[in-house]
């Protein structure tokens, strides 16, 4: 039987290593045709990211690599906090090269075997550019979008609507919030409004000019991958099938179901918090983690807690450090525990109703019968494992596409709104009296809400069974790519 190899390139970030090798073990359990070789490319150490993908390739030796591709110099680090997009654009532009020669340096060692043939690479939403090397190099290439579909219209608004006006956006005036029509994207049943898409949408310093030019690229992809299901974005998916756009595969949930491992979580606080979970009644609990990179400020975490404490729910809280001292009215502080930037008195208060930790093993958390709901920054990762749970969620988005994912699922009716425009960074402060109502409303056990995130889950779950609508897709997937081989 041939074999056929795959060459996969995830940009560096938990966000997006993780769906990645998820799929790649997806791949080669449904067809054992399939080899891969995943080429690593980093732009700091990361023991995670190192011992993940090894973990991975050591487990199957025979059917994955994983290659670290030559380490090339960041762009300036400035640059990251002015415009994200426009530094990732110019670390993927600057390993271009060293790509190039590891895929070519595969080749050649494939020309001499009878039995495996290179089928094409893989790209992740940020190495699209990285289309010309497999080009350049005959191969077919493929992007996995690690989001949802949604976004993709997204992708494809900002080809269209870049034709027409070629510069960035203007944030909306929250004065004037009738002067915002909203925008007719693909992939939405309403018109959606400016506050909600991602902020490189707005970015003057180089964040948009970058992702038109990654989003230029998904044209010449011979597929793309997406990380969500039929069942979740029926509407959306729908409107990508129309013969203008490459064909669209729906893999997901693509999950990793194990809590991933960080170094600030050891397995004693983790032991300490499923204990602690172990004895929450049952759907008791609402849940707050803001993502690796969410955290709040003095006057933010004060409401925080004031709005737990006045919801009267149990509550497990995941309060992450500010990685820079904060300013408020008395100067710069130097915060070492979470819990002197908390209202004097609250953990007294609350006593045994709650815990905070600064690190939380997001999954295993979701997964416990004790959790009723999920306040989140609705990256797509964290959305789609309180999915797979079915466990609610209250949107509080943060940076990147956030906002966006935020307004699809109040959209489809699977989550509860507390804020659907807010942005990390701003001096915008969510009070005590939204966040109790938050709280309250999703773990009213009796919601519409709730009732469809269980119908969803379980949906979820058949999505990926043989015969559900993401297997069927993977075999679809992989039948197109033997046929471009």
């Amino acid at each position: 039987m041939k074999k056929v190899e795959l060459i996969f390139v995830p940009t560096p970030g938990a966000g997006h290593l993780a769906p990645t090798v998820e799929f790649v073990k997806r791949l080669i359990h449904h067809d054992d045709r399939i080899l891969v070789t995943i080429l690593s490319i980093e732009w700091h150490s990361s023991g995670f990211a190192d011992a993940y993908t090894e973990s991975l390739a050591t487990s199957q030796p025979d059917r994955i690599q994983v290659i670290q591709v030559s380490r090339v110099d960041p762009p300036p680090l400035h640059l990251w906090t002015l415009a994200p997009e426009a530094f990732v654009y110019a670390l993927i532009q600057s390993y271009i090269p060293h790509v190039r020669n590891a895929v070519t340096n595969i080749l050649s060692m494939k020309s001499t075997s009878d039995s495996t043939r290179v089928a094409g690479l893989v790209l992740d939403l940020f190495c699209s550019p990285m289309v010309d090397v497999a080009t350049e190099l005959g191969l077919s290439s493929y992007i996995y979008l690690t989001s949802n579909a949604s976004f993709f219209g997204l992708v494809l608004y900002l080809q269209a609507l870049h034709r027409q006006i070629s510069s960035e956006f203007e944030y909306p005036n929250p004065e004037n919030p009738n002067k915002d029509l909203g925008h007719l994207i693909p992939g939405f049943a309403n018109p959606v409004p400016s506050c909600v898409l991602p902020s490189f949408m707005f970015n003057k310093h180089g964040s948009y000019t970058a992702f038109v030019k990654i989003a230029e690229r998904f044209k010449d992809a011979k597929g793309i991958v997406i990380n969500t299901f039929e069942e979740l974005e029926t509407y959306a998916l729908s409107c990508f099938v129309n013969g203008q756009n490459p064909p669209i595969y729906p893999v997901g949930p693509v999950i990793h179901l194990d809590s991933l491992p960080h170094p600030e979580l050891d397995q004693l606080q983790r032991d300490r918090i499923m204990k602690w979970l172990d004895n929450q009644p049952e759907s008791s609990v609402v849940f707050l983690c803001f993502g690796s990179h969410g955290c709040h400020g003095p006057p933010q975490v004060k409401e925080i807690a004031l709005g737990l404490e006045q919801s009267g729910q149990r509550f497990l809280w995941s309060l992450h450090m500010p990685e820079t001292p904060l300013n408020d009215a008395a100067g710069a502080v130097h915060y070492k525990n979470p819990e002197e930037m908390l209202p004097e008195g609250f953990l007294e208060r609350i006593q045994e109703r709650g815990m905070i930790c600064r690190w939380a093993p997001q999954v295993d958390v979701l997964g416990h019968k004790a959790v009723g709901g999920f306040v989140s920054h609705c990256g797509w990762n964290s959305i789609l494992e309180s999915l797979w749970h079915g466990v609610p969620i209250v949107t509080w988005p943060i940076y990147a596409e956030q906002q966006l994912n935020a307004y699809m699922m109040k959209e489809v009716g699977l989550a509860v709104e507390l804020r659907l425009d807010y942005r990390g960074g701003t001096s915008d402060i969510v009070k005590a009296e939204e966040i109790e109502e938050g709280v309250r409303q999703v773990m009213d056990a009796g919601s519409e809400v709730r009732k469809k995130v269980k119908e969803m889950a379980e949906m979820a779950r058949k999505a990926v069974m043989n015969g559900g609508s993401s297997f069927n897709s993977i075999g679809r997937f992989i039948e197109d790519m033997l046929a471009n081989t």
